[in-house]
């Protein structure tokens, strides 16, 4: 499955600061555009904050950018991008739903106590490494991602700005990528 051109480009290595700078620069000042054009484009089930936070994050994660001409363009494709896959995703059908009877007889009902036993310990592991964040950026990862909360809801609760949210969520996000592998 294709998933458009800028994000089958991002690289799995961590951004540099050059990376960061380049972000800064080319892209930072076409945010309000950008939030813009996808309110525009309204998505059932997708959030702006999360498209914006997607889309800096598929470009971070870039291993070149010198093949960028237009970075204005380039972000614009990438959202429009991560859009499309959503959508594409959203009309996926799950086998649990087909309700064919031949495939019923290899469902399981219940998971096996090796596969609780290693639900578990994943969970254990997530857990241990969201209470090694630092404390406001694993405040804000756990009122975003766990609790639920937008961006905007979590920035009043911590009486910090939407960015500096969405600046805590990306790191968490970042920290523990890498250490999940």
């Amino acid at each position: 499955m294709s998933l458009g051109p800028c994000v089958e480009a991002a690289a799995t290595g961590p951004p540099s600061r050059e990376r960061a700078r380049w972000l800064a620069r080319h892209i930072l000042p076409y945010e309000p555009v950008l939030r813009a054009w996808l309110r525009r484009r309204a998505v059932p089930g997708l959030e702006i904050d999360d498209l914006v936070q997607e889309t800096y994050a598929t470009l971070a994660g870039l291993g070149s950018v010198e093949h960028i001409a237009s970075p204005r363009a380039y972000a614009f494709q990438t959202a429009h991008s991560l859009i499309q896959r959503h959508l594409r995703r959203a009309r996926v059908v799950r086998f649990e739903t087909v309700g064919d009877p031949e495939w019923s007889r290899y469902a399981l009902d219940e998971p096996t106590p090796e596969d609780q036993a290693q639900g578990r310990e994943a969970l254990r592991r997530l857990a241990g490494l969201i209470a090694g964040l630092p404390p406001k950026r694993r405040e804000a990862f756990t009122l975003r991602k766990v609790d639920g909360l937008t961006q905007r809801e979590v920035a009043r609760r911590m009486g910090i700005s939407e960015s500096t949210v969405e600046k805590h969520v990306a790191h968490a996000l970042l920290t523990l990528m890498r250490a999940m592998g």
